[in-house]
């Protein structure tokens, strides 16, 4: 069976309000609950904010440390939640009913690359 992170994009800023946050955690909760009860599911998890991020690379053979994410942007990965699924249409899917339960921020679909 294939892996797929399904990755939630949202946007920079402070959480939405509770009336706001509070059915979209319960609604990913029941989509979470339905995954494990499908056996599909194999991890999840929400991430810190972007300014927690630090950024590794070598420059001249040392490696370099920075603060923040690597790229620019409005939008950050909030979280992701990686399933197994036969084929890509079935994991589409799933990130049709996440993306329904977090009030249609995007869910971006990749497979795992086998092998590496």
């Amino acid at each position: 069976m294939k892996q797929y992170v399904l990755s939630m994009q949202q946007p920079d800023g402070p959480p939405p309000a509770p009336e706001i946050l509070d059915p979209i955690i319960r609604d990913l909760g029941a989509v979470e609950q339905e995954m494990r009860d499908a056996g599909v599911w194999v991890f999840s998890g929400a991430l810190r904010p972007p300014s927690d991020a630090r950024v590794v690379r070598m420059r001249d053979g040392e490696p370099l440390t920075t603060d923040g994410p690597y790229a620019e942007g409005k939008e950050h990965v909030g979280g992701f939640t990686i399933i197994q699924a036969p084929d890509m249409e079935a994991a589409l899917e799933w990130a049709r009913k996440l993306a329904e339960a977090v009030a249609l921020l995007p869910i971006e679909v990749r497979e795992f690359q086998a092998g590496v």
